[in-house]
C-alpha cells in the first residue's frame, strides 16, 4: 500500500471519527436545551436505547427524561471510537448536572458521571447512533447552591428557543467605539 493511500485512509478515518464525536456533542446540546430536533437527529429511527430506567426507541425517551428539570448541563470527556467499516463502537465519558426538586419542592443539584456505550452505523454516507446504553459511574445529590446568581447580570443558559444559542442575529452584533 502506498504512502498516499495510507494517508487518505487515515484522513477518512479521522473524518468519520469527527462525525461520530459530533453526534455526542449534538446529543448533549439537545438534552441541555430540550431541543427535540437536535436530540433526535443523532439517532437512526430504529435505534435502541438502554438507559436502565428506560428501554426502547429514542423518540419515546429523549424529551421526557429531562422535561421536569429546571436546568441541565452536560459535559463530555474522552471519547473512544473503534471504526469497523460502516459500523463503529464507542465509549463516551460524560458528567451531567441536573437542577431538580425534591418532594417538598426544594431545589436540588444532582450530579451524574458515567459513560455511554454506543454502536454507530453509517447509512447512505451518514453516521448516526444505532444503539446507546448509559452506564452510571457515580452520583451526588445536594441542596441547590447558586444563591450568588440571584440578581446577577450574567447571561444564563435557557432552553429552546430562549437560549442565546438560537439568537444568531444577536451573535452578529459588533462593537463600534
Amino acid at each position: 500500500m502506498s504512502e498516499d493511500s495510507i494517508t487518505l485512509q487515515r484522513a477518512a478515518a479521522a473524518a468519520d471519527k469527527l462525525e461520530i464525536i459530533d453526534l455526542s456533542s449534538n446529543y448533549m446540546r439537545g438534552l441541555d436545551r430540550l431541543d427535540a430536533e437536535s436530540e433526535l437527529s443523532v439517532f437512526w429511527e430504529d435505534a435502541w436505547c438502554s438507559y436502565g430506567t428506560y428501554e426502547g426507541g429514542p423518540a419515546q425517551f429523549v424529551m421526557a427524561a429531562l422535561a421536569t428539570h429546571e436546568a441541565n448541563h452536560h459535559f463530555l470527556g474522552q471519547i473512544n471510537i473503534d471504526l469497523q467499516g460502516d459500523e463503529a463502537f464507542g465509549e463516551v465519558y460524560y458528567q451531567a448536572f441536573h437542577r431538580t426538586h425534591n418532594e417538598r419542592n426544594e431545589p436540588r443539584d444532582l450530579f451524574i458521571s458515567g459513560r455511554y456505550v454506543d454502536r454507530y452505523e453509517r447509512r447512505g454516507g451518514v453516521w448516526k447512533i444505532a444503539y446507546r446504553s448509559e452506564l452510571v459511574d457515580w452520583v451526588r445529590e445536594e441542596p441547590a447552591a447558586d444563591e450568588w446568581f440571584k440578581g446577577s447580570k450574567m447571561i444564563l443558559g435557557a432552553r429552546k428557543p430562549d437560549d442565546p444559542l438560537y439568537d444568531r442575529e444577536a451573535m452578529r452584533r459588533r462593537y463600534s467605539a
